[in-house]
């Protein structure tokens, strides 16, 4: 068994996006700070509508996934396809945006808190041109796992590890093998959870503090961590944390805005696909999880 350590602290910055959202982002700042496949960690979160109550007007994707992960909040999805999902406290929305979908996020409420993450994560260059797909997965249908401290959210792939409970999420079946799980800590521990050896990792901390190999992480920070089996977290009572690995795809990444493709080419094609009205060309899909 080999425990991982940290690689790298990527530090959050708060920024804009959409039409005035405001945001924690740490993956994804700048085009290096990437953990393949994720291109981008963003964490939203306020009690102040003027921060959030803008949202995501229709906007174009091709190329990745994108993943919505509500705390707290009320979300409308629609897009071109005619879904339309209501996001709310608890629920993920996963989207694979595939040759090209445009969809509006907008804010249902217009006071109280809204909070969650929105992660990207790629996808390699055989499955960049499929269909779009779309799915709504509400709280009752994401895993949970009851833990000595705390509670574990099982999003996508298997909570494994010594003392804890074996626990599948809803997500599965994808080539990058994503494991997304979100630990709430009521009392101060520790645990120790198994991670697949060669995939890239990284632990967002977004409420108090946990400790990786010594390390002290904090609050908005994204910890890289280096490869291993295991991966042992000391938290503090009231800390919640994101874990997120996935097997990397390794091939060349060419971002330009919401366009995430392998050559320069491919995104003067999306572009020139957007501009004349062909992005969404083809036939919609039904998300399913194998």
């Amino acid at each position: 068994m080999t425990r991982r350590t940290i690689r790298q602290l990527i530090r959050a910055q708060a920024v804009s996006d959409g039409a005035g959202v405001k945001i924690y982002r740490s993956l994804g700042l700048q085009q290096h700070l990437r953990l393949d496949p994720f291109l981008m960690l963003d964490c939203f979160g306020s009690e102040n509508p003027d921060d959030y109550i803008a949202g995501f007007p229709p906007h174009p994707h091709r190329g990745f996934e994108t993943v919505t992960y509500m705390l707290e909040g009320h979300m409308l999805h629609e897009d071109h396809l005619g879904n339309r999902g209501h996001l709310k406290s608890g629920g993920v929305q996963w989207m694979t945006a595939g040759r090209g979908i445009i969809h509006s996020e907008m804010p249902q409420q217009e006071s109280g808190a809204m909070r969650g993450f929105q992660l990207w994560l790629n996808l390699p260059a055989a499955e960049k041109m499929k269909a779009a797909a779309y799915v709504d997965l509400d709280p009752a249908q994401i895993s949970l796992a009851q833990l000595p401290h705390g509670v574990a959210k099982v999003i996508a792939g298997t909570l494994q590890g010594a003392y804890l409970p074996t626990v599948q999420g809803p997500v599965r079946g994808l080539s990058t093998a994503p494991l997304y799980v979100d630990f709430q800590m009521h009392a101060a521990g520790e645990l120790t959870v198994n991670v697949p050896q060669g995939h890239n990792a990284l632990v967002y901390v977004y409420e108090g503090e946990a400790v990786i190999a010594g390390q002290a992480v904090g609050r908005h920070v994204a910890a890289v961590l280096d490869d291993g089996d295991q991966l042992t977290v000391q938290y503090a009572a009231g800390s919640r944390f994101l874990l997120l690995s996935a097997k990397p795809i390794g091939e060349p990444i060419v971002q330009y805005g919401p366009f995430v493709m392998n050559s320069v080419a491919e995104i003067e094609q999306a572009i020139r696909d957007y501009q004349q009205g062909r992005l969404t060309d083809g036939a919609a899909a039904t998300k399913v999880f194998a």
